[in-house]
């Protein structure tokens, strides 16, 4: 049986198995987390009957995703406001920098005049930054940017025809836009108009305030935050007032299981609904969705306080996370995008030095400079993990390698696994490096007397059991472990959840390549 009949029939295999999973309890309510993966950060903007998410992507190019849904459960990638936040060194992984942690930050989405406004900041840039379409599906996306940068801010078109940022943390503040949405307005408001949010919930305050959403309703200005009482857990707080400018009245609004930071939308049938995401170890930030209604002109969110795991929604499947993660096998036709919407590269990547042609059917990654740490190799092309349980694999050829170089996947956070080819002296190994310290450890090496291998890394997010183990397969049916395993942590210098990531980097000297031949994704593990 040849490697291409095997690959197929792997393939094919796959692909019926990943394509038919649903996560619907009884197949036909929704549960939660509607996103078992990392979507931290969500806005929501609801445009007729079809309903849009921005999120939180940080330091991944291209950046600032958009989700399209029909029913508030099940999201589809459509598009990404930037390609590049900004062209620097921490972006371009130069000279030690990097911006893992930083890029951009929480957004804000509205619709507007029949154009669409995606907002972020970053201190990565140092400035806030506008998106604008016509089409946020397939239009083109024109920028403005300006100082200072507003943190967590929530973009707000009032009926009177003025724009507002709501930000800040702690002190939440409001900041008058000129008319475009280019700057701010000269002698334009810009004062606090919550002193100290947080004492809503407690005057011992661990996370001050924080994650604005500000949204309008029956009269009411209401302004959603998060804060972290010490001792506590992530607790969303609410203000209201008659004027955007206050005066305020706040109240807790949530505290179950730190489910925190969102805003509130309507369907258009006139039902309400929250969203919000949970921290949930290594895998990431995830969504959640729950009912909501009004008392008293207040949002109640939640049953009883708490956030349901089913939900009354009908959904005869439940994407999960299958409509941000794909499968790919990196045959291209001449009109297809080089790279589906799934993919992100590990900050800015350098076009010069990857290709979907020099090879046709394979991705190539090439050397362009010398790296001699994993996490500051420039074209590490990736995609999120998600629960909960899930794996990725791949083939990596290795014949266009030079000594020095390394080749294959990645588990990527600060507390990296690396399985994949190193060349030494000529000779091929297949190797397992884990870095959970300070200094990454190679702790198998196989020789490789073949051409290439198949790669593969699973992950196991069950009640946050947060493994990684790692295998190898020469003939792409029988699969060896190789290494120990990687006890996965979600950690703030990195500020994502893991991702799966291919990557090629050299250690002494430039111009070998890799031909990586598939990428393809499941939803159970060997050990599970």
């Amino acid at each position: 049986m040849n490697r291409l009949f095997q690959s197929l029939l792997l393939f094919f295999t796959l692909f019926i198995l990943f394509s038919g999973t649903t996560l619907a309890g009884d197949g036909t309510k929704a549960i939660n987390p509607i996103i078992w993966a990392d979507v931290p950060d969500p806005a929501m903007v609801r445009v007729g009957d079809t309903y849009y998410m921005s999120s939180t992507t940080m330091h991944m190019s291209p950046g600032l995703p958009i989700m399209k849904s029909k029913d508030l459960v099940n999201w589809k990638l459509v598009s990404y406001a930037y390609d590049t936040l900004a062209d620097n060194e921490k972006l371009r992984l130069e000279n030690g920098n990097n911006a893992y942690g930083a890029g951009s930050w929480a957004s804000s989405i509205r619709y507007h005049n029949g154009l669409f406004y995606v907002s972020t900041f970053s201190a990565t840039s140092g400035k806030t930054h506008v998106y604008t379409t016509d089409n946020i599906e397939k239009g083109e996306w024109t920028v403005k940017c300006f100082e200072p940068v507003l943190h967590d801010h929530s973009l707000f078109f009032d009926e009177d025809g003025r724009v507002y940022m709501i930000y800040g943390a702690g002190d939440i503040r409001i900041a008058e836009l000129t008319e475009d949405v280019s700057g701010l307005k000269e002698n334009g408001i810009n004062k606090v108009i919550i002193p100290n949010a947080s004492r809503v919930a407690s005057e011992k305050v661990g996370l001050p305030a924080e994650g604005t959403h500000i949204f309008k309703h029956n009269g009411y200005y209401y302004i959603f935050n998060i804060t972290w009482p010490r001792n506590d857990m992530r607790t969303v707080i609410i203000h209201r007032a008659k004027k955007i400018t206050g005066p305020y009245e706040g109240k807790v609004a949530l505290r179950d299981r730190g489910i925190a930071q969102g805003s509130i939308i309507d369907t258009p049938q006139g039902e309400w609904y929250a969203y919000m995401f949970r921290d949930y170890g290594s895998v990431g930030r995830i969504p959640y969705l729950m009912p909501m209604k009004w008392e008293n002109d207040w949002p109640v969110l939640g049953i009883d306080g708490v956030v349901p795991d089913t939900l009354d929604i009908n959904t005869e499947d439940q994407l999960n996370a299958s409509g941000i993660v794909a499968s790919d096998e990196f045959n291209r036709m001449p009109d297809d995008d080089p790279l589906p919407l799934y993919w992100q590269w590990n900050h800015n990547p350098d076009n010069r030095y990857w290709s979907l042609s020099d090879s046709p059917g394979y991705l190539r990654l090439i050397s362009g400079r010398i790296d001699n740490s994993i996490l500051q190799v420039r074209n590490t092309l990736t995609q999120r993990t998600f629960g909960p349980v899930s794996a990725a694999s791949t083939f990596v050829e290795v014949n266009g390698m030079k000594d020095g170089d390394y080749a294959g996947m990645i588990a990527l956070q600060k507390k990296f696994g690396f399985v994949g080819v190193k060349k030494e002296n000529s000779q091929f190994s297949i190797v397992m490096i884990n870095g959970e310290e300070e200094e990454p450890i190679e702790v198998a090496s196989i020789p490789l007397k073949q051409n290439g291998v198949h790669l593969k890394i699973e992950c196991d997010f069950t009640e946050r059991r947060d493994k990684a183990t790692f295998f190898y397969s020469l003939d792409g049916l029988k699969w060896e472990p190789i290494g120990n395993t990687l006890q996965m942590s979600y950690t703030l210098p990195h500020f994502m959840g893991y991702r799966f990531g291919l990557t090629y980097y050299s250690t002494k000297e430039t111009g070998g390549y890799t031909d990586f031949d598939y990428y393809r994704i499941e939803d159970q593990i060997t050990n599970n």
